[in-house]
C-alpha cells in the first residue's frame, strides 16, 4: 500500500453519557465545552436521546450523537458502540452502579465519575445531592485536572426566523406533572400581559398538545400565537432567542432561555433553585416558596401552588426592559 492510498488514522474518542432531556444537556454544556478543550483532538460522541442531536450540535462541542435513552430518567441497558474501546468515557448521567457500569461494560481506557461504594475501582469525588447541576458536572471534571466554567452556557443564535419576535413565551408542560403550574393562572397572566400590549404565544412538547389548547383556549389566544407538538429544535431556539420573556416551570425552556440570554422568569417546585435555577443575575427571576418535594408526584406540588399571578407579574417587573404599559 502506498502512502497516498493510506487509510487515514482513526482519532482517539471520548464516550459522553447524559441520556437525559433538553434541560439536562444544556445544563451539562460547560462540561461538554470543558472537555471539548482539554480533548482537541478526540472525536467526542454523546449518548443522548435522537430528538436531541441539534442540540447537541448547537453546543459546539459534541462531534457525534450516539442514539439512547431510557423511560423516565433511568440508565439506558446497553449503548450501540462500535469498534474499539473509548479512550475516555465520561459519566453525566448519574452517580451511581448501572450508569458506570454501563461504560465500564465498553471497557474505556480511562473512565470520569464520581465516586460510589459499589464501584470502588473508581476514584472520583464524593457526590453532593444538593449540589446545583451545573457546577456538579464542572467539580467532577477539575477533580480530574480539566478546567471547566459552570457559566459557560450561552448558545449562538440560530439562523432560524423566530415564529414571534418579541413575544411573551407562555410554556405550561413539564417532565412530571408535580412541575406544572396550573393552566389558569398560565391563562391569568396572560391576560395581564396582553392588555398591556404585549404579545403572548404558548409553546409544548409532543406530548402536551392537549395542555397547550387548554391554556390557549383560556387565555383566547389566535392559532397563530399555539405552537404546540414540538416545535422543531431550531424553531424553539428562535423564538427563545427573541422573546421578550420566557415564564415556564423548572423544565427545559428555561435553560434555553439562559442558553440564549433570554429574560426569565421560573416557577420552582418541587425542586429548588439553588439545584437547577439559573445563574445569579438581573436577567431571570426563580419563584421559589418551598418546601422540597416529589419531583415525580402525579399532582402540581404544594411548593408550585404557593406561587400566584400576581407573583409571576411581579417578577416579570422586575426584569430589565420589558414594556410597562
Amino acid at each position: 500500500m502506498t502512502p497516498d492510498t493510506a487509510p487515514e488514522p482513526t482519532p482517539p474518542r471520548l464516550l459522553v453519557l447524559r441520556a437525559l432531556g433538553l434541560g439536562d444537556l444544556l445544563a451539562g454544556v460547560p462540561a461538554l465545552r470543558a472537555l471539548r478543550r482539554a480533548h482537541p483532538g478526540h472525536e467526542l460522541v454523546l449518548a443522548a436521546p435522537a430528538e436531541l442531536e441539534p442540540v447537541a450540535a448547537a453546543t459546539g462541542a459534541v462531534d457525534r450523537l450516539l442514539p439512547a435513552s431510557a423511560p423516565g430518567r433511568g440508565v439506558p441497558r446497553a449503548l450501540d458502540w462500535s469498534g474499539p474501546s473509548p479512550d475516555v468515557a465520561v459519566d453525566l448521567h448519574g452517580n451511581g452502579p448501572p450508569s458506570h457500569r454501563l461504560l465500564l461494560a465498553l471497557r474505556p481506557l480511562k473512565l470520569l465519575a464520581f465516586a460510589h461504594p459499589d464501584t470502588p475501582e473508581i476514584d472520583g469525588p464524593p457526590w453532593y445531592a444538593e449540589e446545583h447541576e451545573r457546577d456538579r458536572w464542572c467539580r467532577l471534571l477539575q477533580h480530574y485536572g480539566i478546567d471547566a466554567d459552570p457559566g459557560d452556557v450561552r448558545l449562538t443564535r440560530p439562523r432560524t426566523a423566530s415564529p414571534a419576535p418579541g413575544a411573551v413565551v407562555l410554556h405550561p408542560g413539564a417532565g412530571s406533572p408535580a412541575r406544572c403550574w396550573p393552566v389558569e393562572r398560565y391563562a391569568a397572566v396572560a391576560d395581564r400581559l396582553r392588555a398591556r400590549g404585549l404579545r403572548v404565544v404558548v409553546t409544548g412538547g409532543p406530548d402536551e398538545s392537549d395542555l397547550v389548547a387548554r391554556l390557549a383556549k383560556q387565555a383566547g389566544l389566535a392559532d397563530t400565537d399555539v405552537f404546540g407538538g414540538g416545535l422543531p429544535f431550531g424553531r424553539l431556539s428562535a423564538l427563545v432567542a427573541d422573546a421578550h420573556v420566557v415564564i415556564s416551570g423548572d423544565t427545559g425552556i428555561a435553560h434555553l432561555a439562559v442558553a440564549h440570554a433570554t429574560c426569565s422568569v421560573t416557577l420552582f417546585g418541587p425542586v429548588a433553585p439553588s439545584r437547577w435555577g439559573p445563574p445569579a443575575g438581573p436577567c431571570h427571576r426563580a419563584l421559589w416558596y418551598g418546601p422540597e418535594g416529589d419531583p415525580h408526584g402525579r399532582r402540581p406540588d404544594p411548593a408550585l401552588l404557593r406561587i400566584t399571578p400576581e407573583d409571576v407579574l411581579r417578577a416579570v417587573d422586575e426584569l430589565p426592559g420589558v414594556r410597562h404599559l
